[in-house]
This record gives C-alpha cells, structure tokens and sequence, in this order.
C-alpha cells in the first residue's frame, strides 16, 4: 500500500524520535566524502549529533553548512538534507544536551572540549518505501512539512 503524504509525515517524525542512530554524509574541502553512523536526537524541530571536532566528519560538519542524513534501509529510507550549526559544550542548549543524554545514555558535555554539537536544521526531507512510492517522495521542501 504505498503511504499519503500526511502518513509519510507522520512515519519520518515517529522514526526520528524512535531511532538511535543514522548515517551522517559530508565531505571536505579535497571533496574526499565520509559516511559515518553517529547516535542522535530529534527535539521535534532539529537533529542534534554529536562527535569529535579531530575526525573528518566533525571538522566537515563545523566547515560545512550542509549535510544528509538518512534512517533506514534500502526499502524504507528517508533522506533529510539539513543546516548545520556547530556548537561547543559550553554553547549547546541544555534541553538538546539533556535530550541526547536521556536518548543515548551518554552525556556527550562530559566528554570534554574535545567534543562539537552539531544541529541540523532540516530543509528538505524525501521518505519512499521502494519504488513504488518515489512519486511523492518529497515530504518537506524549503524547511517545511508538505501538505498532506
């Protein structure tokens, strides 16, 4: 049965707020892409991740204003291409920093200024199980939710 719009919506937010983790794209200035799983937390309107500012993907992430995200399988994805805005341990809100801590189980601020906070503002969000749901894929554009 392939999902409305407004089900679709409704899948992606629910999934957001279910799942542990998801896959984080970027690249750097050489072009060279990284593809990594980090744990995250949805507070409803943005994603926050956390990780070191040392690897590619958190010095990617604090050059770049751009990411994708994506949940899912090969039969159930959603695609979330996002705003990124880095913050240190001393600047991340505390309602994310908490939100992440009782999702994860892991208080990323004690971990040190080794650490950056990365919220990812989505803009455009595609959610498709398998072909036949590609026609209508897009359920956010411009950093709002379609209607149904």
């Amino acid at each position: 049965m392939i999902r409305d719009r407004a089900q679709r919506i409704h899948d992606v937010q629910e999934r957001l707020g279910r799942e542990m983790d998801l896959w984080v794209a970027s690249a750097g200035g050489d072009g060279v892409p990284y593809l990594v799983p980090l744990s995250f937390f949805w507070d409803g309107q943005d994603v926050w991740l956390v990780t070191r500012l040392s690897n590619p993907t958190g010095r990617n992430l604090a050059a770049t204003p751009h990411t994708r995200l994506a949940l899912g399988d090969t039969r159930d994805v959603v695609l979330l291409d996002g705003e990124v805005t880095a913050y240190t341990h001393d600047e991340v809100p505390d309602a994310a920093a908490d939100g992440f801590r009782v999702k994860t189980g892991w208080d990323a601020r004690e971990a040190g200024p080794a650490y950056r906070w990365f919220r990812v503002r989505p803009v455009e969000v595609q959610a498709w199980h398998e072909e036949p749901e590609l026609a209508g894929r897009r359920v956010m554009a411009g950093g709002e939710w379609a209607d149904g």
